[in-house]
């Protein structure tokens, strides 16, 4: 099961941080109440560069109707920055040359990311492994045997270091390299049981986390690392996972980010394998063994498409258009472009406008770019 590739995300190439003070902005940026990934990356366009985007965030706000709004301090950049040195975390900044490639591609990818290991290993061919924490026996030796048989043949493994499958797939692929996501702090092993293996992959691996160093990981942070796991493959494949579980959730981002999708067919008596069966059954590839993936890899997916990089004029919000913009949107996502046709007005007066309700929170985007009204 696969899909269309979405266009790269990109970054002006003069945005990119040179200085000490240039890194701390895009901490700052990325770091401020009401930015997104989304947010983040429309505001460097429209005001090309993260400095600028900085000053202008309290006037955006404040001109939605939000007062005393200030982005992070420099200071809290500043100990974030140097928590980072600390634990020898390197800072990837989007659109950079050691950012991992694939993960650019995404709609949604992280400005910054921090890495422990080897960023270089984030640009080799890689297969994400997901599955259930609670897995069976079989499904366990399943995912080791097969991640075990891929990295032999040079795919990198991506997870997520939670237990069951996650961690058998890391285990399987330490000699060949593996790519470990977390939804914490990047030097904040969860769960705790995983502290050696989270050491074992820094070896011949990586560890990456859009997150603070040394944030403690919560439920709300896993749906958010997951897009991450699946950005940064060329396919996702599920080994076990109930019908309604976070293995389905990633592979429904694989999905709109253009990745290939495929499962591991399971009893469908055992709940467990619910998942597996209803992913095959949509159209996923059916994987018995190593050679199952491969041979559906052997033709890599065409590559998205470059787009022109523009920097519209900072402008006041049109209240006109953002009165017209509220009265399309409704509780159910709804796409960009069906909005800028239905508004009848300039593509990039319609981004603007929704740029500032997003600043707001007065909608919300989920994956692939669909906009609703916030609960």
């Amino acid at each position: 099961m696969s899909a269309i590739p979405l266009r790269s995300a990109k970054i002006p190439h003069a945005a990119l941080p040179i200085s000490h003070t240039d890194k701390l902005d895009w901490l700052r940026l990325y770091r401020s109440r009401r930015v997104g990934p989304v947010t983040f990356i429309r505001m460097v366009r429209e005001h090309g560069s993260v400095a600028a985007a900085l000053d202008a965030l309290p006037r955006i706000a404040a001109a939605s109707g939000v007062a005393d709004y200030q982005p992070m301090s420099r200071e809290s950049a500043e100990i974030e920055y140097a928590s980072g040195q600390a634990v020898g975390a390197e800072l990837l900044f989007l659109g950079a040359a050691n950012y991992p490639p694939r993960l650019a591609t995404i709609q949604d990818p992280p400005a910054i990311l921090w890495a422990l290991g080897d960023p270089s290993i984030a640009f080799r061919t890689s297969v994400a492994f997901v599955g259930a924490r609670n897995s069976s026996s079989l499904g366990r030796r399943m995912a080791a045997n097969l991640s075990k048989d891929l990295s032999a043949e040079g795919y990198v493994i991506v997870s997520g270091l939670a237990r069951g499958i996650d961690t058998e797939a890391h285990k399987a692929a330490l000699n060949g390299g593996t790519i470990a996501v977390l939804a914490g702090g990047v030097d904040t092993i969860y769960p705790k049981e995983n502290n050696k293996l989270a050491q074992d992959i820094l070896e011949t691996g990586l560890r990456v986390s859009e997150m603070p160093i040394g944030l403690q990981p919560q439920a709300r942070h896993f749906p958010r690392r997951n897009r991450i796991i699946s950005g940064l493959a060329q396919a996702v494949l599920v080994v076990e996972g109930a019908s309604k579980s976070g293995s389905l959730i990633t592979a429904k981002n694989a999905l709109d980010q253009g990745r290939e999708v495929m499962a591991v067919p399971g009893n469908p008596m055992d709940g467990r394998a619910a998942g597996c069966n209803m992913l095959i059954r949509d159209g996923a590839t059916l994987v018995r063994s190593a050679a199952d993936i491969v041979e559906a890899l052997a033709t890599p997916p065409q590559a998205p498409p470059k787009i022109p990089v523009t920097r519209p004029k900072a402008k006041r919000p049109d209240k006109t258009l953002t009165r017209t913009l509220m009265s399309l949107i409704g509780p159910a996502p709804v796409q960009e472009d069906i909005l800028v046709r239905q508004t009848l007005r300039p593509a990039q007066d319609v981004m603007s406008a929704l740029l500032d309700l997003e600043v707001t929170r007065k909608i919300e985007r989920f994956a692939g770019g669909a906009i609703a009204v916030s609960p």
